[in-house]
C-alpha cells in the first residue's frame, strides 16, 4: 500500500506539500498540484483518516444521541443531519438510548472517548436528570435540539411545542368543537408539558371546560396511543374531539376507535403532532401540527459546524414556528 512518502517521492516534492496539496491548507503552483496528484492516480494513494485527524487534531466526526431512530420523527431528523454530513464530508456517530440512562451514559462515554468534533444530543433524558455529560471528559461543542434545559455550555434549537398545541386545539375549537380532550406523552418529558400546556392556553382562552376524565397519557407510540384512548372509551363517555400529542400515537387511537365501533371523524375528530411521512397515508388521513424535521436536523448541523469553524464561547437558542397542516381527521360542527 502506498504511503505518503511514495508519492512525495513520485512527484519530486515534499511529504508536507503533498499534504498540503490534498488537504488544500495552503497555495501550490498549478503545476506541483498536477504532478502531486498523478501521484496519488498511478500509486493508487489512499490518505489515511486516522493520521490525517491526529495531524490537524479533529475527527470531522460528529456524535449524535436520540431516544430511539425506529420513530419516524426521529428518523426523519437525522435523515436531515445525515445528508449536511455527506454534503459537508463529515461522519456521523448515531447512538440510541431507550430511554435507557446506563445506556445513554455508555454512549455519551464512548462517543468523547472516539473524540467526536462536536455532539447533537435528542434525549430528554438528559435534562429531565439534570445530567453534567462533561463531568468526566472535556467538553466539546454540542447542540440539544428541543430536549430541555442542560447545565452544561451549549447551543439549543426548540420546536415551540406549546404555540403547536395551542394551534392545534384551536383549530379544534375553530371547528365548532367545545367537549375536547387531550392524550399526551409520558410525563417526564419536556414536550409533553409544553404541548398539555398549550392545549390549556386554548382551552381557557375559550371559556372551555377541561374535563379531566378527557385526558390521558401515553408513551409517543402507537400501541401508547392506542390504550390512552381505550382508558378514555371505558369511562363511558368520549370528546367529540382529541388532540394527540404526537403523530404515533394518533395512528394508534385511530386504529382502537375503528375497533371499538367509533369512526373517525364522524363521531372523533382527531389531531396529532409532527407531521411524520406516514400521516398524510393513513385513513383517514391525519390533521397535524407540522415540524420541519429534515430542516431541523440540517439547522443543527449546521449550527455544530459554526460553533466547531468558529469557536464561538457564546450559546445560541434557535426557535422553530410549528404550522397546521389540514387533512381529514377533524370534523366541522354545525352550530
Amino acid at each position: 500500500m502506498a504511503t505518503i512518502k511514495d508519492v512525495a517521492k513520485h512527484a519530486g516534492v515534499s511529504t508536507s506539500t503533498v499534504s498540503h496539496v490534498l488537504n488544500k491548507t495552503r497555495y501550490v503552483s498549478a503545476d506541483i498540484i498536477e504532478r502531486v496528484m498523478k501521484g496519488v492516480d498511478e500509486l493508487n494513494y489512499t490518505p489515511s483518516a486516522l493520521a490525517r485527524s491526529l495531524k490537524l487534531k479533529n475527527t470531522r466526526t460528529f456524535g449524535m444521541l436520540v431516544t430511539t431512530s425506529t420513530n419516524p420523527f426521529f428518523a426523519e431528523v437525522v435523515k436531515g443531519v445525515e445528508r449536511r454530513c455527506y454534503e459537508q464530508g463529515y461522519n456521523l456517530l448515531l447512538c440510541n438510548t431507550e430511554g435507557d440512562l446506563t445506556r445513554l451514559d455508555f454512549n455519551i462515554d464512548m462517543l468523547l472517548q472516539k473524540q467526536v468534533d462536536g455532539l447533537l444530543l435528542m434525549s430528554d433524558e438528559i435534562a429531565s436528570q439534570n445530567l453534567d455529560i462533561f463531568a468526566r471528559h472535556k467538553p466539546v461543542p454540542t447542540v440539544i435540539l428541543d430536549s430541555g434545559e442542560a447545565n452544561f455550555p451549549c447551543d439549543k434549537i426548540h420546536d415551540n411545542s406549546q404555540h403547536g398545541g395551542y394551534l392545534a386545539t384551536r383549530h379544534l375549537i375553530d371547528n365548532g368543537h367545545t367537549q375536547i380532550g387531550c392524550i399526551s406523552g409520558p410525563r417526564d418529558k419536556k414536550a409533553t408539558f409544553a404541548r398539555f400546556t398549550g392545549y390549556l392556553q386554548a382551552m381557557q382562552e375559550a371559556n372551555l371546560e377541561v374535563n379531566e376524565t378527557w385526558y390521558a397519557f401515553g408513551n409517543f407510540e402507537c400501541e401508547g396511543g392506542k390504550q390512552a384512548f381505550e382508558t378514555i372509551y371505558a369511562t363511558g363517555e368520549l370528546p367529540t374531539a382529541l388532540f394527540v400529542c404526537n403523530d404515533m400515537m394518533a395512528m394508534g387511537v385511530i386504529s382502537a376507535a375503528d375497533n371499538c365501533g367509533v369512526g373517525v371523524p364522524e363521531d372523533l375528530s382527531i389531531i396529532g403532532y409532527d407531521d411524520i411521512k406516514l400521516a398524510k397515508y393513513i385513513c383517514p388521513a391525519l390533521t397535524t401540527i407540522h415540524q420541519p424535521k429534515f430542516n431541523l436536523g440540517q439547522m443543527a448541523f449546521d449550527t455544530l459546524l459554526d460553533k466547531v469553524k468558529t469557536g464561538r464561547e457564546e450559546s445560541v437558542e434557535i426557535n422553530l414556528a410549528p404550522t397546521l397542516v389540514i387533512r381529514d381527521s377533524v370534523k366541522r360542527l354545525s352550530t
